[in-house]
């Protein structure tokens, strides 16, 4: 009696770590501690100057360089005219971010790459574009001079410098956001009876509500920074048009613990800004999943 022999069967290493999921976990795991060894530097790079500048001032020191009249001027500004820019950009940016979100209109691409325009411009030839448009001697400024208008170096010129670097991000994320709506969900609504405004503001608003939040947070936050543009347009004028940047600018002139105690200011600012970004686009996917 003859035995056959047994015949030899190879396995891929997928098939194997199919067939055994430790294994596949155990290997997971090793790729990830991997990755985490090579992302070290570039968060060590990231880190450490942020611990160097947050530990650089003792904390009682940094309130009492934060009750000093420069510093509060340069904060009550910087909130007041970056929380303005933000409204000014909901305001006029919307209908821009409504049409972006329809994918059929002429002209398209163009109106797209305009939008995305400042923000791949240094914001220092923003300040020179707005200055040759609305200063004395701009395309505008006879036009202005003539009404008794004068813009730069004002709180207006500020906010215009901060609207024309930051408006993008929330006309992007509405964008997104009305793009994102199922078109049924509206001729189901015009098909109703409602009109065009009915379904802007029952349809359209409660369905992207948190792109255009999200959207408005990052406008504030990076209005909050703004520096390049403003002090081309708006100069650096204590209590007029000194921002916080600005303020971190001439403070390293003048007084390097106020530069620094604003600058932990800021990422304060920035840090909790994120957090309510991610927030509210984690809460976004939870709803979408569910």
């Amino acid at each position: 009696m003859t035995t056959q022999p047994k015949r030899l069967t190879l396995v891929s290493p997928e098939q194997d770590q199919h067939r055994n999921p430790a294994r596949k976990i155990l290997s997971a795991r090793r790729t990830n501690d991997i990755l985490g060894i090579f992302a070290i530097p570039l968060l060590l790079f990231i880190v450490l100057p942020l611990i160097a500048l947050i530990t650089r001032i003792p904390i009682h020191e940094l309130f009492k360089d934060l009750n000093q009249q420069q510093a509060v001027q340069a904060i009550s500004l910087s909130l007041v005219s970056s929380t303005t820019t933000m409204l000014v950009t909901v305001l006029v940016g919307t209908p821009v971010a409504y049409l972006l979100g329809k994918k059929d209109f002429r002209f398209r691409r163009v109106v797209d790459t305009l939008i995305d325009l400042p923000t791949v411009l240094p914001p220092s030839v923003a300040g020179v574009a707005l200055l040759m448009t609305f200063g004395r001697r701009g395309l505008l400024g006879p036009a202005l001079s003539a009404l008794g208008v004068s813009i730069p170096f004002t709180l207006i010129a500020v906010i215009m410098a901060q609207t024309f670097v930051a408006a993008s991000l929330y006309v992007k994320a509405a964008a997104i956001g009305f793009s994102a709506i199922d078109p049924e969900l509206k001729q189901s609504a015009a098909l109703d009876g409602a009109s065009r405004w009915q379904i802007f503001r029952y349809v359209t608003l409660p369905l992207s509500w948190t792109s255009l939040l999200s959207g408005s947070v990052m406008t504030w936050a990076r209005a909050l920074g703004e520096f390049g543009a403003t002090i081309i347009f708006a100069g650096n004028f204590p209590g007029r048009t000194q921002t916080m940047p600005l303020a971190i600018y001439i403070g390293f002139e003048l007084d390097l613990n106020i530069a620094i105690a604003l600058s932990i200011i800021l990422i304060l600012f920035s840090f909790f800004t994120l957090l309510v970004v991610k927030g509210i686009l984690h809460h976004r996917l939870n709803s979408r999943l569910e």
